[in-house]
């Protein structure tokens, strides 16, 4: 080789080596509020194409445009070796919230995570039911990476030399600041693909960014009205005679319900599943089904989506299966068109049809060791690692299309979901069993555009079932899932009475909850959030140092202990769980005036109070101005066009409004506008009483308000 093809050769491996020189995105605004950019070349299949999600233009469109939030010289992208690089600005003062369905921690600033679809393992780290690539700035606007890719995170840890505001050099010999995390002034992305497709919500308020990012994503589920009541799931090899009893048990002791759950057993095998009922334990589906269906009480159905080669269609589906088995079960390749027809086909026929209401789907999050490998392949070539991030949307889609084809809304539970998922009407639960880290999951849900349940199973002692029954009558679903265990609500005779007065108050605030679900849809708020969205809320009030500060790092959230174990449910109320051998607590209030749920009496504003409210009662509070539409007790939800009484709690000294939600409660034809909002007033009048006021009914809506109450707290 001559000299100069040898100086050729040279500087074309040391250019090849260099590295991408970092690009600045180009961003273009798609809606109010929301901006796209693409880095390098975006692969085909993302989030978004797996859900199928589709903008609510109604509600972004009545939030209102928004300035860009963030300086976009400060993004850049760059693509090396087939991976993509983002990096967003950081100012020192933010915090960082989201990331997906983290357990344990609410503040993100400083955390490293690889965001992976998988059953929860104990350890905030990024592998997650639901790894969603948000997060959300205390400055208030959001960032989204729409890519169905493993993306690691350095969430404010990485440090650049070329940073213009760089952390200062320490001498840890002699100086006490010294610090094994410096400041970092950048959010930083690592996406495993050619490029990425980059999505930036302006706010001005966090909330107001998470509800563009529910907006963008077709809004939050509205369930029937029976999915807010109770559930309860029975033993794994139950009988349709054991559910009767069940059934009739609960109606005896005087315990609302809704729907029950059926867990494996129902299917002639399972683990992989024939997803066929089993003829010894239901000889007759379809009588059964209407049975209790009459009854009020609507049947949830376990599942898995890995067939069995006893089942019916095994042959017909093995085509349109993965290379790798799950428990020597064939795994639907979903996005083929034959895949999901014949696999949603027989539940249609052998289920949905029957009059069967809902699906518990099972195992569609993890762990590595029993799940397809990520060396699987699928005949729609999408990659394992691509269906590992979206196998959980993809069974919420196109099971939830069963019922919206029949113009049914169903409600249900799921262990994997992702960005792009937030319509779907399924529930996120786990077999991790921590109630202190339910609550945070809880709290870490409204980030994450998910719902999440801090289910019952087992307990050890009367106060700790009551403690958890408590969280989950104000949670997204009231479920009892002690099938294993054999618990029963009234199992604990010590709590029994306490334990059914919090099942009745469940059905007693079905309005409110009702309402507040509807404004998830249209509004894009979510039901259950974080104090963080809650406007006035101050988590420096609690002044409880966690460790020595980060590198001249002033804003007091990252050295300050966060408030992970309480939240906002719906508009007016403020939930601080109590945890079995709590006898007190304290809970951070926002500002203005709080009042107690149950008593109306003033408790504080704008500070930390102790509260002991005894063993029968979770601490519950009321903003000033609140209001609580509630109804009768009643053994089931109402049914349609059932007309129900409603009382009208207000609490405080301020004017208040609200907007009470009504439908046929069962049907989609709310999205062809068969519904209304009627606002609700409460003001003084001349003489210095209260007076409320309801809106009238608009004509030809559908319109289930019968008589209307009024109750001033403290009465």
């Amino acid at each position: 080789m001559s000299i100069h093809n040898l100086l050729i050769c040279c500087i074309a491996v040391v250019l090849s080596a260099a590295p991408a020189r970092a690009q600045n995105l180009s961003w273009q605004q798609v809606e109010p509020g929301i901006w796209k950019a693409k880095a390098g070349k975006p692969e085909a299949y993302d989030l978004l194409t797996a859900s199928g999600a589709e903008p609510r233009e109604e509600g972004l469109t009545e939030m209102g445009d928004s300035s860009f939030p963030l300086p976009a010289d400060e993004i850049t992208a760059r693509v090396v070796d087939g991976q993509t690089y983002l990096r967003f600005p950081l100012d020192r003062k933010e915090q960082l919230y989201g990331f997906g369905l983290n357990f344990k921690t609410v503040h993100q600033r400083g955390r490293i995570l690889r965001l992976h679809v998988d059953h929860y393992g104990g350890e905030d780290n990024g592998r997650t039911h639901a790894p969603t690539p948000f997060y959300v700035s205390s400055k208030g606007y959001g960032v989204f990476i729409n890519s169905a890719r493993y993306i690691k995170v350095y969430a404010g840890t990485a440090a650049r030399k070329d940073s213009e505001d760089p952390p200062v050099a320490r001498d840890r010999n002699t100086d006490p600041d010294w610090t094994s995390r410096p400041y970092s002034d950048s959010v930083e992305m690592l996406v495993p693909a050619e490029g990425a497709e980059v999505y930036i919500f302006g706010g001005p308020t966090p909330l107001d960014a998470v509800r563009r990012y529910n907006l963008f994503n077709g809004g939050g589920p509205l369930p029937p009205r029976w999915g807010l009541g109770f559930t309860q799931r029975v033993h794994r090899l139950y009988s349709a005679e054991d559910i009767r009893q069940e059934a009739e048990a609960f109606a005896e002791r005087g315990y609302p319900l809704d729907f029950i759950g059926l867990e494996p057993g129902w299917q002639s095998k399972s683990y992989p599943g024939t997803f066929e009922w089993d003829g010894g334990r239901f000889p007759e589906p379809r009588t059964f089904v209407r049975e209790m269906l009459d009854k009020g009480i609507r049947l949830n159905l376990w599942i898995n989506p890995y067939v069995s080669p006893d089942a019916s269609f095994a042959d017909s589906i093995a085509p349109y299966t993965a290379s790798h088995t799950v428990w020597a079960g064939m795994v639907p390749d979903f996005n083929t068109r034959e895949g999901r027809n014949i696999f949603f086909s027989q539940l249609e026929e052998n289920q949905v049809d029957r009059g069967v209401s809902g699906y518990k789907i099972d195992e569609v999050d993890g762990y590595d060791r029993w799940v397809w490998p990520d060396v699987a392949t699928f005949p729609s070539g999408v990659t394992a690692e691509q269906m590992r991030q979206t196998y959980g949307l993809l069974v919420q889609r196109y099971s939830e299309d069963m019922f919206e084809k029949r113009n049914r809304r169903t409600f249900g539970l799921v262990r994997a979901s992702n960005g792009g998922g937030t319509s779907f009407p399924y529930v996120i639960y786990n077999d991790y069993y921590n109630h202190r880290n339910f609550i945070t999951a809880l709290i870490n849900s409204s980030f994450s555009g998910v719902l999440w349940t801090p289910e019952v199973r087992a307990s050890e002692t009367g106060e700790e079932w009551l403690r958890r029954v408590q969280s989950v009558v104000f949670s997204p679903m009231a479920m009892i899932n002690a099938w294993s265990s054999g618990t029963k609500p009234w199992s604990f005779a010590e709590v029994e009475q306490e334990v059914r007065e919090m099942f009745r108050l469940r059905m007693r605030m079905m309005p409110y909850w009702y309402s507040e679900y509807a404004k998830y849809h249209f509004k894009g708020i979510p039901p259950f959030r974080a104090m963080n969205l809650e406007e006035g809320f101050r988590s420096g009030l609690k002044m409880e140092a966690t460790e020595k500060g980060l590198e001249e790092n002033p804003y007091a959230e990252a050295v300050r202990k966060e408030i992970n174990d309480q939240y906002m449910a719906g508009e007016y109320l403020l939930v601080a769980p109590m945890f079995e051998g709590q006898e007190s607590r304290e809970v951070v209030l926002p500002d203005g005036r709080w009042y107690d749920f149950y008593t109306g009496n003033y408790v504080g504003e704008s500070e930390i109070i102790t509260v002991s409210p005894g063993l029968d009662k979770i601490p519950v509070f009321v903003k000033d101005g609140g209001i609580i539409p509630m109804m009768p007790a009643r053994m089931h939800a109402p049914g349609a066009g059932e007309k129900v009484n409603i009382q009208v709690r207000h609490y405080g000294e301020k004017a208040g409004s609200y907007l009470l939600y009504d439908d046929d409660g069962l049907t989609y034809d709310y999205e062809d506008g068969e519904y209304q909002f009627r606002e609700i007033r409460v003001e003084k009048a001349q003489d210095g009483r209260w007076e409320g006021t309801i809106a009238p009914a608009e004509k030809n809506k559908p319109n289930t308000v019968g008589e209307v109450s009024w109750r001033f707290m403290p009465p």
